[in-house]
């Protein structure tokens, strides 16, 4: 068996916080050109021991070496002098600056005194054609998808040539193609020698693309292994005690009649004829590859895009929705595959969230009446077991699954008939991802229907009685329940199902 130089070490590493101890001596070791794999729920304190190794925050305990020197990361420029870079799961571009400029943000090369832009666009666009997009150099970053912005921070980071590199949640908006496009770039990397700790709560990526996994759980490491004979069920079993099946929990349900019905409709550029149909208790899955359109029907239903035709009916009657508000006076509420600015206020409380969607009906005299909307929010977050269920706690210091369901209390609080979900456990734990099901199958029993877009292929297959799949814009293929499997629904988003 050869042995692999250690490039990185942290030993014993504690951190506390006012009130929480968020690691105890937690030993990490990655070896050179290693990819080691980070798992754990959210608040399990990978992010913290990341923040340590870039510098952000110091540890209270613990040392750190690199390629066997003990070194003190006391600021995120020192980190990146050794060869450290990090890329967060929240964006660090520049939105008004061009795609060339906030990839070389930092190392801006000169010429003659001047910026040489010639320069900085061709190692851009070197950058970029190796993991296979077509984003250009002179593009804007804030026009851009969330997608291609994601590619673009990790451009920003692979293209400083980095020792050890940090990916936390990068494929949580990439398309496949998009992700097997990474992982070339990460083998490419490893084989280099560059060391990468990937962090992710898509474990069968995990599976794919780690040499190694550490499971982290309640600040504390819990084994390290070889990911040769690691499994999903033995990794979820480690994080968090559950069991697969209980991570996509699928309630029986009597299904009623149809209360929504969607038929022809077109928005230009991005969806074309889109016909299908929901009924009361009924869980659709909306698949299809990034792209396909899943989002603009979804939000053209919900009256954030104009359609140019079709209809859409909701408990049989015919409304044009052109604006949120005619969705939500229809009974329809659309929870956002982004849920930092669109689905929660971040700097709000609790309690401002989950009432947004219905302030008219906590007024009186034009007035909010506040023991109302106190009561209402503590109610919603107490069913959704939101935590910690303060309610007067600002929305942006929650972990992610708790923010989603912030979201989730918000629509519910408005007592829609239809709720329609875009990638509604994108970025959370496999803890946090249970409990949203179980509300979602709690919410099919009530007799609301509920359209689900995820780019999960296992979680759509899970918890859907009926799939649409979608094609550059067009429906190929409705599948029941009893007849869907991951090959099929890959073929018809692929337009395998066109006739």
């Amino acid at each position: 068996m050869i042995e692999v130089a250690l490039a990185l070490r942290m030993e014993k590493i504690g951190k506390a916080f006012p009130g929480v101890q968020a690691l105890s001596e937690v030993d990490l070791e990655v070896g050179q050109g290693e990819v080691h794999a980070i798992v754990g729920e959210n608040g399990a304190g990978k992010s913290t021991l990341m923040k340590i190794l870039a510098g952000v925050y110091q540890p209270d305990a613990g040392s750190i070496h690199l390629n066997g020197v003990e070194v003190v990361l006391q600021s995120p420029l020192e980190a990146k002098r050794q060869g450290i870079r990090m890329v967060y799961q929240e964006l660090n571009l520049v939105p008004d600056l061009s795609v060339s400029e906030n990839i070389a943000l930092g190392r801006i090369p000169k010429k003659r005194g001047l910026v040489d832009r010639a320069r900085m666009d061709a190692d851009a666009r070197g950058v970029l054609s190796e993991l296979q997009t077509k984003i250009v150099p002179s593009m804007i970053v804030g026009d851009l998808t969330v997608s291609q912005q994601q590619l673009v921070e990790i451009a920003k980071a692979y293209a400083s040539e980095p020792k050890i590199i940090v990916l936390d949640e990068p494929t949580s908006s990439l398309s496949e193609h998009e992700t097997q496009a990474l992982f070339r770039v990460i083998r490419r990397m490893s084989s280099a020698g560059v060391s990468v700790i990937y962090i992710s709560h898509r474990l069968r990526e995990v599976i794919d693309i780690a040499d190694t996994v550490t499971v982290i759980r309640d600040g504390r490491r819990i084994d390290t292994q070889s990911i040769d004979g690691v499994t999903v069920e033995k990794m979820i079993s480690l994080m968090v005690g559950r069991q697969l099946d209980e991570v996509f929990p699928k309630k029986k349900v009597p299904i009623g009649d149809t209360i929504l019905e969607v038929k022809n409709v077109s928005v230009p550029g991005r969806c074309e004829d889109v016909s299908f149909t929901v009924r009361a208790g009924e869980i659709v899955g909306l698949a299809g590859l990034v792209g396909a359109g899943r989002t603009e029907v979804a939000q053209a239903i919900f009256g954030l895009r104009r359609y140019s035709r079709g209809q859409v009916i909701v408990g049989g009657v015919s409304t044009h929705i052109t604006r949120p508000r005619k969705g939500i006076k229809a009974g329809i509420a659309y929870v956002p595959e982004d849920r930092k600015t669109e689905g929660i206020i971040p700097s709000e409380s609790i309690r401002n969230n989950i009432s947004l969607a219905v302030l008219p009906s906590l007024q009186r005299a034009g007035f909010i009446e506040r023991r109302k909307e106190k009561e209402l929010a503590q109610q919603k977050a107490h069913e959704l077991g939101v935590s910690p269920p303060l309610i007067e706690r600002l929305a942006n210091t929650l972990s992610g699954g708790n923010q989603q369901k912030v979201v989730l209390a918000k629509w519910l609080a408005a007592k829609p008939t239809v709720l329609i979900l875009d990638e509604p456990t994108r970025g959370v734990d496999v803890g946090a991802k249970a409990d949203i099901h179980t509300i979602i199958g709690e919410l099919a029993a009530q007799g609301v229907g509920i359209l689900m877009i995820s780019s999960e292929l296992p979680e759509i297959l899970a918890v859907s009685d009926r799939i649409y799949v979608l094609h550059e814009g067009r429906v190929t293929e409705e599948i029941a329940r009893s007849d869907a499997s991951e090959e099929r629904v890959m073929r018809a988003a692929t337009g395998g199902g066109l006739s």
